[in-house]
């Protein structure tokens, strides 16, 4: 799953959250160095990622893109699952997305030192082109696949998923909602026993 995902099925801790968020850039056990609600949102992710990659449905949806994409399959349905989050927020939250995504960018701000420090150079462009609230739009996620391809020097040709995504929509959207539906469900658990080692 891709940020928006990772943010909202860490329930309503702020560390847990933050935790959630910087987990990629957190390798091994290098986690240990950080208080214990950012290590659980670190676990947390580590949980939600395998759990992704291993779903059937999920790779329904790879699936579809592999011919084209390769191995950056599972990066660009990440990134479209994120989108249909988005679209369907209301389904999930009583709390407006834009609302629920500035409290989220106020929380980075006060944690900011916490940070590492890839995270502290990308966040100011992350909130200057409000990422997670562009992902509701087809257009905001063209965006951010543009700049995903950029990072692997036209390599992956990213960009281009956009046309899979409207040729697809539909399929899409369904094994999204299918599936994160059990995510739900399993971070739920998974953060409980996470919470309780």
């Amino acid at each position: 799953m891709n940020f928006l995902a990772h943010i909202y099925l860490s329930g309503n801790n702020e560390s847990v959250t933050i935790g959630n968020f910087i987990a990629d850039g957190i390798r091994g056990k290098k986690y240990l160095k950080f208080p214990k609600d950012i290590q659980t949102g670190i676990l947390l992710h580590r949980q939600i990622d395998t759990f992704t990659d291993a779903h059937k449905t999920v790779r329904e949806s790879t699936k579809r893109l592999h011919k084209n994409y390769g191995h950056y399959s599972g990066v660009i349905v990440d990134i479209l699952y994120d989108h249909f989050l988005a679209k369907n927020w209301s389904n999930y939250s009583d709390m407006p997305l834009d609302t629920y995504v500035d409290t989220f960018y106020d929380s980075l701000q006060d944690n900011f030192e916490m940070l590492p420090s890839r995270i502290q150079k990308m966040m100011p462009y992350m909130i200057a082109d409000n990422w997670l609230l562009s992902y509701a739009t087809i257009e905001g996620i063209s965006k951010v696949l543009v700049g995903m391809n950029k990072r692997t020097e036209n390599r992956s040709k990213m960009n281009l998923a956009v046309n899979e995504l409207q040729e697809f929509y539909n399929e899409f959207e369904d094994e999204f909602t299918r599936f994160f539906e059990e995510l739900i469900q399993f971070s739920k658990k998974k953060l409980i026993e996470i919470e309780n080692r």
